[in-house]
């Protein structure tokens, strides 16, 4: 993912910022405003690791298997240069920006998040108050797709406008983020392909 994550800084988020972003955790929701959150998406099935079959690769020796340049440490720095980059695409309503970096499926509901915000009258600013916690939490092969999973934790500020006027909500979300490439494709960006909530 050090090429999604190459080919992200060089091309260079996520239901509203609570609902599209990421799941609040120790926040209520009665807070005034809701910014709009990254949306959770389904375009890809529940990720099982393949079976160990004899002494066929699993997990990340199964990537690097098949992409010796693979090296989880940089995969896991480029992974959170691109939430970064996805979570505030998505808040400024970049949608160039954000093509470039999901899959169609996801792209479908950021889009459609992002037009009903607009529809509202209403727009987003993010800041991030502390640099995300990326984890690397599973990898593995299933046929020609290289799939892995990574945890955030990220604090941000997030600065909305509209009809009812302006307000400034400071959150903390935990999300798992589910990236893919096709092996036999020469390019080497990964793909953002899903987007759920995790545990804290």
């Amino acid at each position: 993912m050090e090429l999604i994550i190459i080919a992200v800084v060089a091309a260079v988020v996520l239901y509203q910022l609570y609902a599209v972003l990421g799941r609040r955790v120790g926040r209520q929701p009665e807070d005034v405003a809701q910014p709009a959150t990254l949306p959770r998406t389904a375009d890809a099935d529940a990720f099982t690791p393949p079976t160990d079959l004899g002494v066929a690769p699993t997990g990340i020796a199964a990537i690097r298997a098949r992409d010796p340049n693979f090296e989880p440490a940089k995969f896991v720095a480029g992974a959170r240069q691109a939430y970064e980059l996805i979570v505030t695409s998505f808040a400024n309503g970049d949608r160039t920006g954000l093509e470039r970096l999901v899959s169609p499926t996801v792209m479908t509901s950021f889009a459609a998040a992002i037009a009903k915000r607009e529809a509202e009258g209403r727009s987003e600013a993010v800041e991030f108050t502390n640099p995300p916690r990326a984890d690397l939490e599973s990898a593995g092969v299933t046929g020609d797709t290289a799939r892995a999973k990574v945890r955030f934790l990220a604090e941000f500020r997030s600065r909305s406008k509209g009809p009812e006027g302006e307000a400034v909500d400071d959150r903390r979300t935990a999300e798992m983020w589910t990236f893919e490439r096709r092996l036999s494709s020469r390019d080497p960006n990964w793909t953002l392909v899903r987007v759920d909530s995790a545990e804290a």
